[in-house]
């Protein structure tokens, strides 16, 4: 790291707020709180690590963790903090120090002794960073709920699940899914040209065989279908089907601006959205027939897009697309770091899940504490009216 790197970032730490930290009871599991609650922050697409040996780039990372201590000072019940995805800029890194940005990106969850879980993103794979690399780094600490439990080659490596249990620690209250879209350049391998090796964008069919297996044990083992959420950085090809048809400013409140997203897997036909037809590559279809094949799964949630904070329910068959929705709710998060592109509001998307409600409660906190978006994920979500957002 370099030195005006380090000095500034000890600028950084020295500015965490302490008025707002929660006391953390054992990290052996995940429980609900008092009143059956369980609230998740999501900070997407934090891409630290960008220029570290320019002025503006370091300044960045400390504005970065500004945007985190902000939105968990404002946020008194956060049960777990969610990094979904870029949490660095692994083209502008290193190889010597590149994973030494998770220490950075970590650092508010530690001083607030805060366990967080994360995916990874297509910008945490490159020439000088790897996923193995950042998930090694992670796992150094105990606060650090991140796994690896698909070993194929294929799979990346952010792909797990974690249990909420109530006051019985038999049968969990919730399960939280976590998938790796991958992406990126494959760690120190070049082509024959001398050019950095892309990896696929997409959740593999290696990941997908594991989740279906391991869901139907999971509703053996317990006997009954556990409700349950995902998260995942690059969006599936159905959020980039529905925009296309339009985003309706007040039935999916949210920003839209990165129109037509990027999404997993590749896409021909783009161009205007407007009267546009879209033929997908179709590489997530696996993934996507198993979020809908899925009993009990409320939502999804995916970063990737900074310019896009909606969410919208896949209740119909979208133009271009094989798969017909079956009410699953998809919802990007907020661009959370000053890294990346954008100059949108950053903050963090809010999950709140409570015991015996079907619906889910979800608003993204901004950097300057005020909420944007609060919605409620249930039965006639796309159809009740809200206020629509700003930027």
């Amino acid at each position: 790291m370099s030195p005006v790197y380090s000095i500034l970032f000890a600028i950084a730490a020295s500015t965490v707020s302490t008025s707002a930290i929660p006391i953390s009871e054992s990290k052996d599991v995940l429980r609900l709180d008092a009143n059956g609650s369980f609230q998740l922050s999501i900070f997407s697409d934090l891409h630290y690590g960008e220029a570290e040996d320019t002025l503006w780039g370091p300044e960045q990372d400390i504005q970065s963790a500004g945007v985190i201590n902000s939105v968990l000072d404002n946020e008194h019940t956060t049960s777990l903090v969610v990094l979904n995805g870029d949490l660095i800029t692994g083209e502008n890194t290193f190889l010597h120090n590149s994973t030494k940005y998770v220490d950075t990106v970590v650092a508010p969850f530690v001083q607030r002794n805060m366990s967080w879980a994360s995916t990874y993103g297509n910008h945490d794979s490159d020439f000088n960073l790897s996923r193995a690399g950042i998930f090694a780094e992670e796992s150094k600490y105990k606060l650090s709920r991140t796994k690896n439990m698909v070993s194929a080659s294929d799979a990346g490596v952010s792909n797990y699940y974690l249990p909420v249990y109530g006051k019985d620690c038999n049968v969990p209250e919730f399960l939280l899914w976590f998938f790796d879209s991958r992406g990126g350049n494959y760690f120190q391998q070049k082509s024959s040209a001398g050019k950095p090796v892309p990896q696929p964008n997409w959740v593999s069919q290696s990941v997908v065989d594991w989740f279906s297996k391991t869901r139907s044990a999971l509703e053996k083992k317990h006997g009954r279908v556990v409700p349950s959420v995902a998260f995942v950085h690059m969006p599936v090809n159905a959020m980039a089907a529905f925009q296309a048809t339009g985003v309706n400013a007040n039935r999916e409140p949210g920003i839209n601006d990165d129109n037509p997203l990027a999404q997993q897997g590749s896409a021909t036909g783009q161009g205007e959205v407007s009267g546009t037809t879209f033929t997908y590559g179709g590489q997530d279809i696996p993934f996507m027939q198993a979020l809908l094949d899925t009993k009990g799964l409320k939502a999804v949630f995916s970063g990737h897009d900074h310019g896009d904070d909606w969410c919208f329910k896949w209740n119909s068959k979208l133009k271009g697309m094989s798969l017909t929705g079956n009410g699953l709710d998809l919802c990007f998060g907020r661009h959370s770091g000053y890294g990346g592109y954008g100059s949108w509001t950053r903050g963090s998307r809010q999950v709140l899940l409570q015991k015996g409600k079907k619906d889910v409660e979800t608003w993204v906190r901004l950097e300057d504490g005020s909420v944007s978006g609060r919605v409620t994920l249930n039965g006639t979500y796309g159809q009740d009216s809200y206020p629509a957002v700003r930027s």
